[in-house]
């Protein structure tokens, strides 16, 4: 294309991928609460709009992780004129000693409430010792 002074004029288009920028979904730590039984810690994390099918947890080594995975909302014919609630995905990992039983962890999650029962290893749980 040439400008008015006779000049070619080369304009740098954008590539698709700079044309929409992407953008990482936010990752937040969940809140937890940790209680310990005779048998087992029990994990309580609050991830909303968390389900099972959105649910990841697995356990490398010695180190225990939870992802969740939330869906953005989409807001189709309307405009959002206010927002507070931000989304984003959870992230969170937790070191295990050797008191857990890791072929027996269970997990839970409903409402948006993950319980994960970690179970003590047999030699860590507390033994009643009978007296003859």
């Amino acid at each position: 294309m040439e400008n008015k002074s006779g000049q070619i004029e080369i304009k740098r288009v954008a590539t698709p991928a700079e044309a929409e920028p992407r953008v990482a979904p936010k990752v937040f730590t969940p809140p937890v609460d940790i209680y310990e039984t005779k048998e087992a810690f029990v994990l309580v994390a609050d991830l909303p709009g968390v389900d099972d099918k959105s649910l990841d947890i697995t356990v490398e080594k010695n180190v225990l992780t939870i992802n969740g995975m939330v869906e953005a909302l989409s807001y189709e014919g309307h405009e959002l004129s206010f927002k507070e609630y931000d989304m984003g995905n959870y992230r969170r990992s937790f070191v295990l000693s050797g008191e857990i039983d890791r072929d027996k962890i269970a997990a839970t999650v409903k409402n948006g409430v993950l319980h994960l029962t970690l179970p003590k290893t047999e030699k860590m749980q507390v033994k009643k010792i009978q007296i003859h």
